[in-house]
């Protein structure tokens, strides 16, 4: 069931996808927003509560619908199913930035490119020479991938097969969303938040990420240059702040053959910094750190949408195979 679910809700995303700015995503910012207001104080117990009711709870709750529709009749469970992972699982929250920011570089219209790319990832990006907006796109294009597709597959797929439904799609959704809305409150609206509060938002989603970052970078190196992904994954994950993501982009880079890393501009955590400093020598310095390849060009862009794609599929085959086991068994 879980393999017809997810086919139904790609479809479905690919017919009608939703608007950034749709119910669902207002419907995230205000109950993470509630959970803060009403239950951090500011001291550090409070963190792991207010994380409970803004994340564990939504999960909960999706769970006592589905097993109570599926108590009624199985098909009822399945729609629901399709219906979570239309609203959690997809690549309507940034594609609609990369193919933009495509354009825009297609045209030669960089000043447009950044002033989408700062909306996108909320950065100052005025200053940035043309590689170093190429990289921050197809960085951020593969960590949002793997966030908003592969992330919510694993853990839907993981916790369906224990019969708990669409638990998963919304616990990693919740948990990706919550850590990304007190990061963005505290680092961009320079408003208050309990740093306890954003710290374990951070530690428990990266705990959550851990095996479904390994397994998307794996992929990537499957329908990539395997050799070089892994050689990338081994020597090069270090190169970027935080591990889930170093591993990521090292294995993505491998797998294309291009540059991706370097010190002229921030990373892709926004937690480094939010503005670009060029400096003398900027495009120079931009290749210290990186990792070894070709330099980005324009068309690699699609090289990394095309991976992405492989990958989808490659992963969706798997779980066709293992339904069919399951099946067969």
């Amino acid at each position: 069931m879980s393999l017809v679910a997810v086919l139904l809700a790609l479809v479905l995303e690919q017919l009608k996808p939703l608007s950034r700015d749709s119910r669902v995503h207002d419907a995230l910012v205000a109950w993470v927003g509630w959970s803060g207001r009403n239950f951090d104080a500011g001291r550090r117990h409070h963190a792991a509560l207010v994380w409970v009711v803004a994340v564990v709870l939504p999960a909960l709750a999706v769970l006592a619908v589905f097993l109570a529709l599926t108590s009624v009749h199985r098909g009822l469970g399945l729609l629901f199913d399709v219906a979570v992972l239309y609203a959690t699982l997809g690549f309507r929250p940034f594609s609609h930035y990369v193919t933009d920011i495509r354009n825009c570089l297609d045209r030669g219209d960089e000043a447009t490119a950044r002033q989408l790319l700062a909306e996108w990832r909320h950065l100052d990006a005025r200053e940035l020479p043309r590689s170093e907006l190429l990289r921050h796109v197809i960085e951020h294009a593969l960590l949002a991938a793997h966030r908003h597709v592969f992330g919510v597959f694993f853990w839907y797929v993981l916790l369906s097969a224990l019969g708990l439904g669409p638990t998963g799609a919304v616990l990693y959704r919740m948990a990706e969303f919550a850590r990304r809305y007190w990061g963005f409150r505290s680092r961009t609206l320079e408003e208050p938040v309990n740093e306890r509060l954003l710290q374990l938002a951070r530690q428990l989603f990266a705990l959550i990420d851990h095996v479904p970052a390994r397994l998307t970078a794996f992929g990537f190196a499957v329908v990539g240059n395997f050799e070089e992904a892994i050689n990338g994954w081994r020597r090069d994950a270090a190169l970027w702040a935080y591990p889930n993501e170093g591993i990521l982009l090292a294995s993505a880079a491998g797998a294309l053959g291009v540059q991706l890393g370097g010190h002229a501009a921030p990373g892709v955590t926004p937690d480094r910094s939010k503005t670009f400093s060029r400096g003398v020598g900027a495009d120079a310095a931009a290749a210290a750190g990186s990792t070894p390849g070709e330099p980005l060009q324009l068309a690699h862009l699609q090289n990394v949408i095309a991976l992405v794609w492989r990958s989808v599929v490659l992963w969706l085959l798997m779980l066709a195979l293992l339904t069919l086991a399951n099946l067969l068994g």
